[in-house]
């Protein structure tokens, strides 16, 4: 082979070799805003701030101090302290929210579907991180209604229509006789928590409701509810 094509060949094969590291390095390399951990410390650190701070008196700065990342960082995540908290309240509502909604599944009985469900859905409603979300939501409603809107459309206004389904193919089959479900799966809902969110909300009950309060209202509020809504 003469100098020059061998010359050619090496500079093709070191072409080739780049390439592929670079191939590589990029693989290794998550794309900016992409990196899982790195959002996930943002969000942490930022709960940690609203929850002492409250949604108007944190600021950016508060919370990329908390999560220990630096400010050029945080705005590749979020645009705005608006979205962070948003999805902050939308990623909690996805981890602890992910499995109450099976005991809407249940063909079985209504009556412990129904307990099952309200019991689950007031412990996390009246938990000290879903209060606190509520809290900042209700805090900022009137400057920002676009925020509590969101956090109604996405949260609560989700599960009523899962729990009104329930109710729907169980007034079809004539276990239940109900004239206006949506109106019904309301007044569930206020019977699930009755005498224990609004108290929550407004610091009149320091800590969670415990499991025995719970379950004993929820159970309470499901017998109400069928007495009113079986047929005769």
């Amino acid at each position: 082979m003469s100098s020059t094509k061998a010359s050619h060949v090496s500079s093709i094969n070191a072409s080739g070799l780049e390439a592929v590291m670079l191939v590589d390095k990029r693989q290794r390399r998550l794309a900016a805003g992409q990196d899982p951990a790195k959002r996930q410390q943002i969000l942490e650190g930022a709960n940690r701030v609203f929850s002492h701070l409250g949604f108007d008196a944190a600021s950016m700065n508060d919370i990329t101090r908390e999560a220990g990342v630096s400010k050029g960082t945080i705005y590749v995540y979020f645009d705005s302290k608006e979205e962070l908290f948003m999805e902050l309240c939308n990623h909690y509502r996805e981890v602890l929210f992910v499995n109450i909604y099976n005991f809407l599944e249940d063909d079985g009985d209504l009556r412990e579907a129904l307990i099952g469900f309200g019991s689950a859905l007031a412990e996390l409603i009246t938990s000290d991180v879903v209060i606190s979300a509520q809290r900042g939501v209700i805090g900022v409603a009137e400057r920002m209604p676009s925020i509590s809107r969101e956090f109604y459309e996405r949260g609560p206004k989700r599960g009523q229509a899962k729990l009104r389904g329930l109710l729907d193919r169980n007034v079809a089959t004539g276990v239940l006789d109900i004239p206006d479900t949506e109106l019904a799966t309301y007044q569930l809902v206020d019977l699930f928590m009755s005498g224990m969110f609004k108290k929550r909300l407004y610091g009149c009950m320091e800590g969670p409701p415990s499991q025995e309060l719970i379950r004993r209202t929820v159970t309470a509020g499901v017998d109400v509810f069928l007495r009113a809504y079986r047929p005769s």
